[in-house]
């Protein structure tokens, strides 16, 4: 009788064991067919990469001295070198001077008006996005003018203005919203 008990142990052991390796066995297969499943999903990341004129300034420091009536156009360029295409904005940041306030700003792509307003409005904040898209490797030559209003007379002739021109990019692709993180 203690040879049976151990004999049925002994089986249901057994059992147990062969019960839990096709267990095992099913388990794994399934993941393997999961990960086997899904194999084409494959993702890539790209680059967001602009070249704003080369680095060189627009505009230089004491190039011109504006007086009230005054309009200076410069010219730059926008060069999307990204691995997609882009939506893109022009903006001025580390802002001072009491010309800020003052100097008419408008930023054109052609006959296109893509900005006009005061320097100080013109922030990262304030910017929006170009209507079109900056293709990979596609190229803008784009105008800025400044104008000092003849209204404003003399009591501004004595301020300045500086600023550094930026230019931010985002990627189109998943972004119709032209949402710039």
């Amino acid at each position: 009788m203690a040879e049976t008990k151990t004999a049925k142990k002994l089986t249901g052991g057994i059992v147990a064991i062969v019960l839990l390796t096709v267990c095992l066995c099913i388990t794994t297969f399934a993941l393997v067919y999961a990960s086997v499943s899904v194999e084409n999903n494959l993702f890539h990341t790209g680059e967001v990469k602009i070249n704003l004129n080369n680095g060189e300034p627009v505009i230089r420091e004491h190039e011109f001295l504006f007086e009230p009536g005054m309009t200076v156009r410069k010219e730059f360029f926008i060069e999307n070198e990204s691995t997609w295409d882009v939506y893109y904005r022009i903006y001025l940041d580390n802002l001072s001077g009491g010309l800020a306030d003052v100097l008419d700003i408008t930023v054109r792509d052609g006959d296109k008006i893509l900005y006009s307003g005061t320097a100080s409005e013109l922030t990262r904040q304030n910017a929006a996005a170009a209507d079109d898209t900056l293709k990979i490797g596609q190229r803008r030559n784009l105008t800025v003018t400044f104008y000092y209003p003849e209204e404003k007379g003399n009591d501004t002739q004595n301020l300045d203005l500086t600023f550094t021109m930026c230019a931010e990019a985002t990627q189109t692709k998943n972004n119709p919203n032209k949402l710039f993180h």
